[in-house]
């Protein structure tokens, strides 16, 4: 019985007692979720409590402390002491996550005991000089036949899967964490239904593969605060592991909802909507996360970054599907069409492209998969053309191939959710059907 207080009472002996006078604010204003604080001066990213509520540090105007409500404001009242807690800036990190699901706060939601973490790791990230990140040089296996064999994704790539909603994001991101070859596989699941955790958590949080994964849930009822903190501490943790020399898979789903977040506290602290009410720290808050995954040239880790961003009405040219197709090293898109002729997953080959395919891939590889591609091309611009009989054969040769074959390129592409097809099975299946 006493061994399960072993951690606790380590923990406890390295605890340096704080000795100075505890501090506190007093609750002036609250609009909405926006809190304003006087007499407590602290810097931004302070997490605080008022009663049993949390709050977070947000800005400051003139001497008062703004705060965002981590939850309902109902039972606030006016002058209500505000105090600190933890150390700002920081988040928990340690290997006491592995197997388990937090919020975002780093609190256990899967009924286990509390994480007793020793280590911090600053919230947004240590920042290394550019030529501090080793270069993509190794293929990353997904499991997935069209993705490994032609947009081959590279260990320490940051990869976007683009669609519009009920497409299949959700369903790829699954194939994926259940066929990814890597040590650590982190999910933050930001601003999404509460019932899409709990299935991901059922799926994927049992058997062997508990023990190399965490899951970071902060559904949508959330405030907007609490999400972008999810996603830094799945980050962090991410980053924590690589530090290590550790190759991990991050999986956020969704950075549009991250977007989304810091597009409600910009507008709450004022800040003018810019692109489509976009302001622009909603969308440097896209380049800052993404940009701390990669492969680390200090410690031979890397963290492989996979990002699905919802595109709002199927469109495209949305902000944050602009601003992350520009920083990412490679772009899924999933195509409604596809996913309506029973096609799963759904990816539109085509449109798709991985930018680090060519440096790590053989040549003859890379040269099927530019004519697998070019055959379903051809295809897709003269689909209709040919079921309505008015393509003449001998007309156009590739075209020609590309209607011999489609029933064939077809079942290439399609893959059962349940299955894993390794990245050399996928290469082989691509030498088979278009030949040497």
């Amino acid at each position: 019985m006493l061994s399960t207080f072993d951690g606790l009472l380590d923990g406890m002996s390295v605890v340096q007692p704080d000795f100075t006078p505890a501090r506190y604010g007093l609750l002036t204003a609250c609009d909405g979720g926006l809190l304003e604080v006087s007499g407590l001066s602290v810097p931004i990213g302070t997490m605080c409590r008022i009663g049993n509520l949390g709050a977070e540090v947000i800005g400051f105007r003139g001497s008062n402390t703004l705060m965002m409500l981590l939850g309902d404001p109902v039972l606030l009242r006016p002058g209500g002491k505000v105090r600190t807690e933890g150390r700002p800036g920081m988040l928990p990190v340690c290997a006491g996550f592995l197997g388990r699901a937090v919020d975002a706060e780093g609190k256990p939601i899967d009924g286990g005991p509390a994480i007793s973490a020793r280590e911090e790791w600053p919230a947004g990230g240590i920042r290394t000089g550019a030529l501090d990140r080793a270069p993509v040089r190794e293929c990353f296996d997904v499991g997935v036949r069209a993705l490994n064999a032609l947009t081959t994704f590279g260990v320490g790539q940051r990869i976007g899967v683009m669609a519009g909603s009920g497409v299949g994001k959700s369903v790829l991101i699954d194939m994926i964490a259940h066929g990814a070859h890597a040590e650590v596989v982190i999910v933050g699941l930001i601003g999404e239904r509460a019932r899409e955790v709990s299935d991901f958590v059922e799926k994927h949080m049992v058997g062997p593969k508990r023990a190399r994964s965490i899951v970071v849930a902060v559904p949508a009822d959330h405030a907007p605060n609490l999400r972008i903190r999810g996603a830094l501490l799945a980050t962090s943790l991410a980053e924590y592991f690589r530090s290590q020399g550790k190759r991990v898979l991050l999986i956020m789903d969704s950075l549009t909802r991250v977007a989304h977040a810091a597009r409600e506290i910009g507008l709450l602290l004022g800040e003018p909507g810019a692109a489509r009410g976009y302001p622009p720290s909603a969308l440097a808050t896209i380049t800052k996360l993404v940009e701390r995954a990669g492969k680390s040239a200090a410690s031979g880790g890397s963290i492989t970054g996979l990002y699905t961003v919802l595109a709002d009405g199927d469109n495209h040219d949305d902000p944050v599907v602009d601003t992350a197709r520009a920083i990412l090293d490679g772009h899924v898109v999933l195509s409604r069409d596809l996913a309506q002729r029973g096609q799963y997953p759904a990816i539109d080959i085509a449109a798709s492209l991985s930018r680090v395919m060519n440096d790590i891939v053989a040549p003859d590889h890379a040269r099927l998969a530019r004519r697998f591609r070019a055959l379903v091309a051809s295809y897709e611009a003269n689909r209709d053309l040919v079921l309505m009989g008015a393509y003449r054969a001998g007309a156009d040769p590739d075209l020609d191939t590309a209607i011999a074959m489609h029933p064939e390129l077809v079942r290439f592409m399609g893959q059962d959710a349940h299955d894993v097809i390794p990245l050399d099975d996928s290469v082989a299946a691509l030498h088979a059907l278009l030949g040497p």
